[in-house]
């Protein structure tokens, strides 16, 4: 990995827990920010809506658990409701990840929306109030891929930014090391069109929370790199940003002079594009390693280099450890969701020179991070 010139903040860095919930506190150290990203610096975990792997994705519960196992960053997506109060969840439509569907009294409330293209039935935050959105109970999202998490639907509330915000602060004070925290901005073009843009409630957030500075643990994430630029020249936002993309498909709204799609930014020329304008690139992860379907180890892209050389950094998502979810060749057996070597993905991952994952199981990637060779 080489050293870029990115003032983002790296928490001091854990050692890998056994167990959920876990407490890692006593094998950290306080280190609040440094001016560079440098090759001596272990790479950052993000834990991916918390330990989504273990407990129901974007709760409280799971963010905690999350770090307590090493994360040094908290991820998590926002959207808005109603009265435009910002709370955590994966998309806006909750029949999924809450128990909206046992609640007589919103019945009414299920409805069909075109949300960037995609026509959708069922529950939208948007048509919820906060107080409303409280009286429902988180649920695990894929639960014949994760049946232990299903033993705790029901028991969690969905939270607001703010929550998460409090979290981060409580868990830095008593882990005594700095907890990032990395949001996602979802749909921004569809909340915009309805009168309920993400972008200002967030920034707020941030901004009395004292974290919109460029040496802040924050990295704000999106798919429309418009709306990071915005944030930038129009609201003055000076966090750390990352440019999320997918490996097929084209953003909601363009950039004039830039790709019209995803896998152009990950051409010589789209990185350049973006020199200057985020901080990182947060590719799906088989941008980084392209999956061949033999047996053999796949050699990375160069992906990586380049976008190093351009002064991107770079944090690929969605690591997991059931088979469904990983390269061919670290998959164990025929069952899909059967765990598969996890560890053994995420080290080829660190060798190829990332700079942070984004991780459902941040204590696989904890050891797969003090393990790997040549860190």
């Amino acid at each position: 990995m080489v050293a870029l010139g990115l003032a983002l903040a790296v928490p001091a860095l854990g050692g890998a827990c056994s167990s959920p919930g876990s407490d890692t506190s006593g094998a950290t150290t306080a280190r609040s920010v440094t001016p560079r990203l440098h090759p001596d610096l272990a790479p950052l975990i993000f834990g991916h809506r918390g330990a989504a792997g273990y407990r129901p994705e974007n709760t409280l519960e799971s963010e905690e658990t999350g770090v307590r196992m090493g994360a040094d960053y908290i991820e998590l997506d926002l959207v808005p409701t109603k009265d435009h109060v910002l709370v955590v969840r994966h998309e806006n439509e909750i029949s999924g990840t809450t128990d909206v569907v046992t609640h007589s009294e919103f019945a009414s409330r299920r409805t069909t929306k075109t949300v960037d293209g995609v026509l959708e039935s069922g529950w939208f935050t948007e048509d919820f109030t906060l107080a409303e959105l409280k009286t429902l109970r988180a649920k695990e999202r894929i639960p014949g891929v994760r049946p232990a998490n299903t033993a705790y639907n029901g028991r969690f509330q969905v939270p607001t930014f703010e929550e998460v915000l409090d979290l981060r602060a409580k868990l830095s004070t008593e882990l005594g090391r700095v907890v990032g925290i990395a949001p996602e901005t979802k749909h921004l073009t569809y909340f915009a069109s309805i009168g309920l843009p993400v972008e200002p409630p967030m920034l707020a957030a941030l901004r009395q929370a004292g974290l919109d500075s460029a040496t802040a643990p924050v990295l704000v994430q999106s798919f429309e790199l418009s709306n990071l630029l915005a944030l930038r020249t129009a609201s003055g936002m000076k966090a750390p940003t990352v440019f999320l993309l997918n490996g097929r498909g084209a953003p909601a709204s363009t950039v004039e002079g830039g790709p019209s799609d995803y896998k152009g930014f990950t051409t010589a020329a789209g990185l350049a594009f973006l020199k200057g304008k985020v901080d990182a690139i947060g590719p799906e992860k088989s941008l980084v390693i392209p999956e061949s379907g033999d047996d053999a180890p796949d050699p990375p892209s160069d992906l990586v280099r380049n976008a190093h050389a351009d002064g991107l950094l770079v944090v690929p998502f969605t690591f997991r450890t059931e088979n469904q979810f990983l390269a061919s060749d670290y998959r164990v057996g025929t069952d899909p969701d059967a765990p598969g070597r996890a560890e053994e993905e995420q080290k080829a991952f660190l060798a190829a020179g990332v700079d942070g994952l984004f991780s459902d199981e941040p204590d696989v990637t904890a050891r797969a991070r003090s393990t790997a060779p040549g860190r």
